[in-house]
């Protein structure tokens, strides 16, 4: 059996697509965390156990990121990804070995071998703004399957922000450069005003002066830009700070004192709102001006960075989501109960309790009713969980039918009896498929923090304990409710 080749699409330009790629410098270049906590969210989200960020170069592919045991670069013409890029939407193979275009490739030919591919490709504009294919996000598996609808719409999301991640590399890049020019030309700052404009435009930048002896602000357009002003006042410092909202100016005008009194620099975010009242993401960064070594003010640079800052704040979130359930993931809860027990001992060991769920009776809905049944069964709840009453409360699904609840609470920890059996009244959930009526319910143990336990391994292990003699007490209620039945 031979291989079938793949037709090149029209229009598909080789050489405008290299130059794309080489004016973002990716190639060969350094691991970033962006990038692969994007890859790591494509396997997760997609259930591979192979994910790969890959970028193709004239005469091989380079993996950027990756998951799994995958080589760092590959020649083009076994690279699945080729095919990803001449590909107009999502590629999808089921199963490679019956494919002829891949059946004698030898990362399928090996044993064991890849099964399954499914391949985005990642664009990206050139110079006149056509979008050319200069990579691919793909997940792979060495079993035949296929993707859902839901995960089809998955791998094109994660695939149009790693476009805007390249995107945002590409302005802060030219962003850095284009500082780095400035600090070179500072003497000859007039003649290369124009040059700066055009900076500030690009990357939403601006730059602002303070003179201490008049309390007086002065900014460049850039900075007016970013305020919804036009350009020209001048502004007081309390003018200026005016534009935060309260607890980012206390912060900012306290960075600035720091600055004066200390010297040192700083270069922080904050919530910012527009004369125009639009919430906004800024970076200030600045430093103290010395003249005939006086303080005589401060200098600084001025970035409204609300995509960026919202693009990480969403990818933050996928990270520490369950996906299924809308709870919080096991990853984000030992985070939180990490972080709960050190303030729990730091405040005199306040009450900290640890809740611990485990569904009876979801395996059967399970396997008598299908998965799509079990996976309804933890939507159901992860919504009830959700309920007002658990608000003050950490909720996280901890994986399978398993849920964990931190509590800070003191008036619910003195309740614990009240507490359980409102959660055990939750709980219980019924479903009907095909005419067929399944419950399950939950297992509910509440484990207080034991004085001398300072870490998340030791009180997990607690309450594990406790929801271990809670699983068995339930267990034998419902034999022992089974005799009755039976000698009656």
């Amino acid at each position: 059996m031979t291989a079938v080749p793949f037709p090149t699409p029209f229009g598909f330009d080789e050489e405008r697509r290299l130059a794309t790629l080489q004016a973002h410098a990716l190639l060969d270049s350094e691991p970033e965390a962006e990038f692969d906590a994007l890859v790591s969210l494509a396997a997760d989200m997609l259930g591979c156990p192979l994910a790969a960020l890959t970028l193709a170069d004239r005469d091989r592919f380079w993996v950027k990121s990756a998951v799994g045991p995958l080589p760092k670069q590959m020649p083009r013409d076994v690279a699945f990804c080729d095919f990803t890029i001449r590909s107009p939407d999502l590629m999808i193979v089921t199963d490679l070995s019956s494919d002829p275009r891949f059946a004698v490739n030898p990362f399928v030919a090996t044993d064991p071998g890849t099964r399954f591919y499914a391949g985005m490709p990642i664009r990206v504009p050139d110079l006149d703004g056509t979008l050319q294919p200069i990579g691919s996000l793909c997940v792979m598996d060495d079993s035949p399957r296929s993707l859902s609808a839901a995960g089809e719409r998955t791998l094109r999301h994660l695939a149009r922000l790693a476009e805007a991640l390249i995107a945002a590399r590409a302005i802060a890049r030219r962003a850095n450069m284009m500082a780095e020019f400035s600090d070179r030309q500072a003497e000859e700052l007039r003649a290369k005003d124009r040059n700066v404009r055009q900076v500030e435009r690009l990357a939403m930048m601006g730059s602002w002066h303070i003179a201490l002896k008049d309390r007086r602000a002065t900014w460049s357009d850039g900075v007016y830009r970013i305020h919804e002003l036009p350009p020209g006042r001048h502004f007081s410092i309390d003018e200026g700070l005016s534009y935060y909202p309260p607890e980012a100016r206390g912060v900012l005008r306290s960075t600035i004192e720091n600055t004066v009194e200390t010297g040192d620099p700083f270069d922080i975010e904050l919530d910012f709102i527009t004369a125009m009242g639009r919430r906004r993401r800024v970076r200030v960064m600045g430093e103290r001006e010395m003249v005939d070594g006086r303080v005589h003010g401060l200098v600084g640079m001025f970035q409204d960075v609300t995509e960026r800052h919202a693009l990480e704040t969403k990818l933050r979130h996928m990270a520490d989501t369950d996906a299924l359930t809308g709870l919080c993931n096991r990853a984000a809860f030992d985070r939180a109960l990490e972080a709960a027990i050190g303030e729990a001992a730091a405040a005199d060991d306040a009450p900290l309790g640890l809740v611990l769920i485990d569904l009876d009776g979801f395996k059967a809905i399970n396997d008598t009713l299908g998965h799509p049944a079990g996976d309804e069964v933890l939507r159901m709840v992860g919504n009830r969980l959700r309920s007002d009453w658990l608000a003050t409360c950490f909720v996280a699904r901890l994986g399978g039918d398993e849920f964990g609840i931190i509590v800070r609470d003191p008036a619910m920890l003195a309740a614990q009896d009240m507490m359980q059996a409102r959660l055990e009244a939750l709980l219980t959930v019924s479903i009907t498929v095909g005419g067929i009526t399944m419950a399950c319910s939950g297992t509910v143990s509440v484990t207080l923090r034991p004085e001398d336990c300072r870490n998340t391994r030791d009180f997990m292990h607690h309450a594990d304990s406790r929801l271990y003699g809670a699983k068995r007490l339930r267990t034998g209620e419902r034999r022992r409710g089974g005799d009755r039945r039976r000698s009656a």
